[in-house]
């Protein structure tokens, strides 16, 4: 099983996230990016869109089991939304140009290199679990 619901944010942004989120721990994921895990089930992102004024932020979530499962992702630059948002379901194939978190990853800058996809870039399967990243 691997289940991920979390806020990644572009080095520029990361102080308005940490402002506009008390208490919000953030876990470097290379590139110049961060992820901050989100616990909430339901989980508010209009703040989102104002701490994009200094850089990307997006708003992942990914939860699979046994191969299958789901993923979307929404990506905002100063203040406006410039991708997605986007949601692959179950059973459904990921478009050509790659999972909704790859293609929000890739707009956050991510560079892929000799990964998979960007994903597997920024060590996203690294933790199972979104509370995993937590201890990390």
């Amino acid at each position: 099983m691997y289940c991920l619901q979390a806020v990644i944010v572009a080095e520029p942004a990361r102080s308005r996230l940490l402002d506009a989120f008390e208490g919000a721990t953030l876990v470097s994921l290379g590139q110049n990016l961060s992820l901050m895990p989100v616990t909430e089930t339901r989980f508010d992102t209009g703040p989102l869109a104002a701490c994009s004024a200094h850089g990307a932020v997006a708003y992942v979530e990914a939860e699979y089991f046994g191969g299958t499962g789901t993923q979307s992702a929404q990506v905002w630059e100063r203040g406006e939304t410039v991708l997605g948002p986007l949601h692959v379901g179950e059973d459904e194939p990921h478009p050509a140009d790659g999972s909704p978190i790859s293609q929000a990853l890739r707009r956050l800058g991510v560079l892929k290199g000799d990964h998979f996809d960007e994903f597997d870039a920024v060590g996203l399967g690294r933790h199972r679990g979104t509370e995993d990243w937590l201890s990390a």
